[in-house]
Parts: structure tokens; sequence; C-alpha cells
């Protein structure tokens, strides 16, 4: 949100007034002056007016957490427990997933309050790399690896995948690397070659790896070195 109108928003602060009181350097935004009044600040920033707290700023989340199967990956559900219930409740009203999982599917699941930052991990554009570990119920084929890496048509969102890369590992397990996280995509992919996937677990979004000290249903949040990772 713009500087001035984070002011104006405030109770007896007009937009004229808010640029004023920025322009004479009345404003602080995480204890630094600004008189950029279009500056877009973050809801984490700590904005005064002298002495006036405006917005105290939202404390940011970044949590990993090791998907066990049978949980949604949903803030909310009447049926099925969700991610959300295995980590404490006060963090509920904040948090959302960045790249969902199925309900059978497990692995790295990432929770934050940061909108802006998870839209980067996840956008198809930026192409971070998500490696997955599957194993398939026949043999995969020696063609499929050709096939991933030409790009899959999607006929319901019509486009073709980008370029993914298969490790076979034994005759019915793989890695497989994607950058995009579409709706069911490595799922689909395999069906597309004539496989189907019976276990799907994610092992890294970008340099963000599963830590091999969370049990399935534990989390911790993400090392300053880990958030800064994604561009």
């Amino acid at each position: 949100m713009k500087l001035s109108r984070i002011l104006s928003n405030c109770n007896g602060i007009s937009r004229k007034q808010a640029n004023a009181l920025i322009a004479a350097g009345r404003v602080t935004v995480d204890g630094a002056t600004c008189r950029d009044a279009a500056l877009d600040v973050i809801k984490f920033a700590k904005v005064q007016l002298d002495d006036r707290i405006i917005q105290s700023g939202e404390t940011a989340h970044y949590l990993m957490l090791n998907k066990p199967a049978g949980y949604l990956s949903a803030t909310t559900d009447d049926i099925h427990p969700t991610v959300l219930d295995l980590v404490p409740p006060e963090l509920h009203p904040d948090l959302h997933i960045a790249g969902r999982l199925d309900r059978a599917s497990t692995g790295l699941l990432i929770l934050t309050n940061d909108g802006n930052w998870s839209r980067r991990l996840t956008e198809p554009k930026i192409k971070i790399p998500k490696q997955y570990r599957v194993t398939t119920v026949s043999p995969i084929s020696p063609e499929t690896a050709r096939t991933f890496a030409d790009g899959i048509w999607f006929e319901f969102e019509q486009l073709r995948t980008s370029p993914a890369q298969i490790e076979v590992l034994g005759p019915h397990e793989a890695l497989v690397t994607i950058y995009e996280g579409r709706y069911h995509q490595v799922k689909r992919m395999f069906h597309a070659v004539g496989n189907r996937i019976t276990s799907l677990h994610r092992e890294c979004m970008g340099d963000i790896g599963l830590d091999p000290g969370l049990s399935a249903g534990q989390y911790r949040p993400l090392s300053g070195d880990e958030i800064q990772s994604v561009p």
C-alpha cells in the first residue's frame, strides 16, 4: 500500500495532509525517514508519524512443514484435517499455503503470511524448480524422459508444460523436476505417458529442501538464507 494512503487511512488525516507530513520528513518506515509518498510499504513494515505508530508491522512467518498423507492443503475443511491443524492455532488466521499438495501426497510444504514472497516461489514464469520423488504402477519407460523434456500438452489449460527432467532410480521410482507446479501436474504428466503414480513426495522447492530432521507432521521456521533464496 502507498505510504500516503496508509497515513490517510487514519482518522483526521487527509491525503493532502499525508503528503505534506511525508514531505516534511515527519514519517518513518522501519525507523528511517521517508519522503516518498508513493512508496509501496509492505504490511510487515513499521510506520510512524513523529512518535505515533500508524502501522505496527505484522510479524512475517515462513514455515517448512513435512506434510503427512491424509491432510488437505487447505486452511479449513468440514471433513478432513488440514495442514493448518499441524501448526499453532494463533497462526491460523494469517497463514496460506505456497504450492499445494493433494491429500495423498507428502513432503515439503511451505506456509507463510507473505503473499508477495509466496507468489515469487510458485509463479510459473519465474521457473523455480520443484523436485518430487515418485513411485509408479508400471515400469517407467525409456521414452518418458524425452516426452517430459519436450513438454506435455494440457488440454484443459490449453498450454504445453515447460521442459521437465526425470532421474530414474528404479523400475518404478524416479525423481522428477518441474518448473511450474500446475494442478496435479506430475500425476497428469505420468498419465499422459500411460502410467500412474502411487506415491508422490516433494523434496525441494528451489534451494529450500525438506529438512531430514522433520518427521511427518512436524514443522520449523525457514532460515534467513532459505527465505532470501527466493528471487
